[in-house]
């Protein structure tokens, strides 16, 4: 059973619409470990894709912001940093934040407790199994097995953070350090994002305020990628942006995540102790597409367990989002995205099947 804390906030956001439940599918995690597995199940071989970016490890390093000098009290510092973030995230979308004050042994608790997870049995896995993309704690594997015709080689595990704090009831220690987790990276995600609004030239609480950050939709994503005996057919989840204002992820020291950046995809590798922090596509919208969201996937390899811990926050569910106005005002940049509520983005984003930026594209310029 699934256990829900109640913290005086608003409910989870309601469902929408129930499409036809997945079909039930072996976990990645019990395949990969089935004796004399040599080659994987047709439904997990991507096809060849001749015309596919190259894959470099880039020598042009992501770029660092040091969040003790985002939040410092001496305003050269402060202009600097938020310059430089700006920066990352017009040239990247991606960048690794340090000096970022949530403990190391926290981070490595979190790893630790949701390795704990996927190591229970499918039995007790399975009762976190859920029926709809905006359930508050969600189990299962691949993207969205209702419409995926080849599948991820990815078990993962979705619960809903704020602005109601939801767990499973196992492991036991899951919801203690779930929630101090998810209230020290919100209030992480706050900085950053009041840094990104004045470095748009907007007031530093112009986002804040305009998606309700107060009751934002945080949500926590941990990630299994098991070892794979053909990691060259596989695919542990296809090139794509998130949904929302940003992502902060940890990880085990497994390296998987690959991030388009110049017309290449380029290898991660993460800093010790550091966020990696991308920009969603509601960043996008908000700036008019001054910044972007960036595409990214995560590759298996044939010897390691991968485990990553991706915390997602959006706008409050029922806020609908739309670029700044002030960002329009030259009459240089006409309007580029139609207003819509998050929740809905979100239910449309995850019911359909991974497609890069297919649906921010969709949205662009017309209506939903």
């Amino acid at each position: 059973m699934a256990t829900t804390a109640p913290t005086g906030s608003p409910p989870s956001p309601p469902s929408l619409t129930h499409p036809p439940p997945p079909r039930k599918l072996t976990s990645v995690k019990a395949l990969s470990e089935s004796p004399g597995l040599s080659s994987i199940p047709s439904i997990y071989t991507f096809p060849k894709q001749p015309n596919h970016e190259p894959v470099s490890d880039t020598k042009e390093p992501i770029p660092t912001i040091d969040f003790s000098l985002l939040i410092s009290s001496n305003p050269d510092e402060r202009s600097k940093t938020i310059r430089e973030l700006g920066k990352a995230c017009r040239d990247w979308g991606f960048f690794m934040v340090t000096n970022h004050g949530v403990p190391e042994r926290m981070m490595k608790a979190m790893i630790e407790v949701c390795r704990e997870f996927f190591e229970l049995t499918e039995e007790e896995k399975g009762e976190c199994e859920g029926k709809h993309v905006l359930d508050p704690i969600r189990y299962g594997t691949s993207f969205n097995p209702s419409v995926d015709k080849i599948l991820y080689w990815r078990d993962y595990l979705k619960i809903f953070q704020h602005p109601a704090f939801h767990s499973p009831s196992n492991p036991p220690s899951f919801s203690e350090i779930a929630l101090e987790y998810s209230k020290r990276t919100r209030g992480v995600m706050k900085e950053i994002v009041r840094g990104i609004s004045e470095s748009l030239g907007l007031e530093d609480k112009y986002i804040e305020k305009a998606s309700s950050l107060e009751n934002c939709l945080q949500i926590m994503v941990a990630n299994l990628y098991p070892p794979c005996p053909q990691p060259e057919l596989a695919m542990g989840l296809a090139a794509h942006t998130d949904h929302g204002l940003l992502t902060l992820l940890i990880q085990n020291d497994t390296v998987g995540l690959q991030v388009l950046h110049k017309d290449k995809l380029v290898n991660i590798h993460p800093i010790p102790n550091s966020f990696l922090v991308n920009i969603g596509d509601h960043i996008e919208i908000l700036s008019n597409g001054k910044y972007k969201s960036v595409l990214h996937r995560a590759v298996v390899n044939d010897r390691d367990v991968r485990i990553s811990i991706a915390l997602a926050h959006g706008p409050a569910a029922d806020v609908a989002v739309n670029p700044a106005p002030m960002l329009l005002e030259d009459g240089q940049n006409p309007l580029a995205y139609p207003a819509i509520k998050y929740k809905e983005y979100v239910e449309l984003q995850q019911s359909s099947k991974l497609d890069g930026k297919s649906y921010l594209e969709h949205i662009r310029n017309r209506g939903i």
